[in-house]
């Protein structure tokens, strides 16, 4: 395993540890299992390419935990959901620039986009009934753990819709009776926590990346054709 980011207990004491000019597949997946994940900074002073975070309070939600409402129930009636059957679509709607704080660039678009094309990028896809794409989520698979990136909701025609992709994922294929599985969800803010997601300290959030990390991984739909490796 390419290791770049140094032990842990050298890091800053705060949610950025580190910046890189470089930004490729390989650095990005040393750094989820360094548990540490990419986030651009456009607007910040400094020159370099890509920021890493690792936050000193992590967001995380047990698959045992998510919190099935009611009224998302009556929702996840009227969607149809998919797996890596859109992923482009998906990256699309997330990187949506009339969205507040977008970060989605051109680099996390190609760099993501090749994890897919590997299988290791993984997007959830929610569909009205007359095949509007509503919502969704995409995340990288990496043995028991899910490191969800990013989620978007067409409030116009799918409310609910993220919701509806994120308990697909978790009932369908996280939670798994034989195998660990760990949900990253990077900061617990207060849509996620409404689901269940809680904070751990970085340490604690470590140590339960080191439990799942070489689990064997749920086996996800292959991407179509037109994006599989050529």
């Amino acid at each position: 395993m390419l290791q770049v980011f140094g032990p842990w207990q050298l890091w800053p004491h705060e949610d950025l540890v580190a910046f890189s000019d470089q930004f490729d597949t390989d650095l990005v997946l040393a750094a989820y299992r360094s548990g540490v994940f990419p986030m651009p900074l456009p607007q910040a002073f400094f020159r370099a390419r890509m920021a890493w975070w690792s936050p000193l309070r992590r967001g995380i939600l047990e698959p045992s935990a998510l919190r099935v409402s009611r009224s998302l129930r009556q929702s996840a009636r009227h969607f149809h959901v998919t797996l890596n059957q859109a992923f482009p679509a998906v990256l699309a709607g997330c990187a949506d620039p009339s969205r507040p704080d977008g970060w989605i660039d051109e680099d996390i678009r190609r760099v993501y986009t090749d994890l897919h094309r590997a299988g290791l990028a993984i997007s959830v896809e929610t569909w009205t009934e007359a095949g509007e794409l509503a919502g969704g989520l995409y995340g990288v698979s990496l043995g028991g753990l899910f490191a969800g990136e990013s989620m978007f909701c067409r409030r116009d025609i799918g409310r609910d819709a993220s919701k509806v992709a994120l308990r697909h994922l978790v009932q369908e294929w996280l939670a798994s009776p034989e195998h660990r599985r760990l949900i990253d969800v990077q900061w617990a803010t207060p849509h996620l926590v409404s689901l269940g997601a809680i904070e751990i300290d970085r340490r604690d959030y470590l140590a339960r990346l080191a439990e799942v990390i070489d689990q064997p991984a749920p086996p996800w739909p292959a991407p179509p054709a037109d994006l599989a490796p050529g």
